[in-house]
């Protein structure tokens, strides 16, 4: 077992199912010779050839149209968005082809395509470059959306997604690609190679779609987090003494309820925390849920830590950034209500 960044680990996972797999196929804007913008397929051509790993013009439309294609004579392609605030132009082919397809056909047409698409802020990327679009993609019928946490996951994640007969929206969040970040911008990076979830087993491995994680145990809330915001959570909770129970949900769609349902009802709090907008966020969802499953349990109102309803602005990122600050007070807020 080797450390590995989520780079490295996410390459891994495209190297070993393309070497199990010629049915599996990589391509994308730059992705072939140049290795991808942070590098997550590079080698891939220069080892499986230029038909397996190659570059697409600039339309991401094209792009996903051309995968759906692919995919209807059964290859299995993994295509990668460059950043997720690209998807846009490709969104109707998504919704409107990809996740009908199974259920247009009959069963007779599945969709095994991965749309790889590295998402959220931290990074000074500005609004066009740190947008957190999953909530436009839970609400659809017929599509799988995963957002892992860590190298380890990534990996596992990943091959299951390329595996699946159906089409999986896997969201890299692109300030963990090197390492675990808690919102204190000010501090040194902490690179993967001198944390436990940077290991990532040498091989086949597979992290079960719609299946949550306990990152940490607590009986005094739980706080329901995804991406970058597990780690932001346990900072939070750790500068604040709060006996915190974290869940890393991994996949928004299949939702791990029963993992949800457990931990509130034992704890009686819950605080969710994402970086997207607030309105129509999945926190929305998740709270909903929450009070429908867990109502009689609850000690307090289930409380929302989250990005603001505007633009994802460049000045004042870690004003917008969820950080550890907003994150404890709502930890206490939710104590005292």
């Amino acid at each position: 077992m080797a450390r590995k960044t989520m780079i490295e680990a996410i390459r891994d996972a495209m190297d070993i199912m393309m070497e199990r797999d010629d049915n599996v196929v990589v391509f994308g804007e730059d992705v072939g010779f140049f290795g991808g913008v942070f590098r997550c397929t590079q080698g891939l051509q220069a080892k499986y050839g230029k038909t397996r790993c190659f570059d697409a013009p600039i339309s991401e439309a094209g792009i996903v149209g051309a995968a759906i294609g692919m995919a209807a004579y059964g290859l299995k392609p993994c295509i990668e968005i460059q950043f997720a605030d690209y998807v846009y132009p490709a969104y109707d082919q998504i919704v409107s082809e990809a996740a009908r397809l199974r259920y247009r056909s009959n069963g007779g047409f599945t969709c095994p395509i991965v749309v790889r698409m590295p998402a959220g802020g931290g990074i000074f990327g500005g609004q066009t470059h740190s947008q957190s679009p999953e909530a436009l993609f839970t609400h659809v019928s017929g599509l799988k959306v995963v957002v892992p946490s860590n190298p380890h996951d990534a990996k596992g994640l990943l091959i299951a997604a390329i595996e699946d007969p159906d089409p999986v929206i896997f969201l890299e969040p692109k300030r963990l690609y090197n390492g675990p970040f808690d919102g204190h911008h000010e501090r040194p990076v902490t690179p993967w190679s001198k944390h436990d979830l940077g290991d990532v087993p040498d091989g086949h491995y597979t992290v079960p779609l719609g299946k949550a994680i306990k990152r940490r145990e607590g009986s005094q809330l739980t706080i329901l987090a995804y991406g970058t915001m597990v780690y932001v959570a346990e900072a939070a909770a750790e500068e604040h003494g709060i006996d915190a129970e974290i869940i890393d949900l991994r996949t928004l769609l299949p939702l791990d309820l029963e993992t949800i349902v457990e931990s509130v009802s034992k704890t009686g709090r819950c605080v969710i925390v994402h970086e997207a907008t607030l309105t129509s966020g999945f926190g929305a969802e998740l709270a909903a849920l929450v009070q429908e499953h867990c109502f009689y349990k609850l000690e307090a109102p289930v409380a929302r830590v989250t990005g603001w309803d505007t633009p994802y602005p460049h000045a004042q990122e870690w004003d917008y950034f969820p950080g550890p600050t907003r994150v404890g007070r709502a930890l206490v807020e939710t104590l005292e209500g």
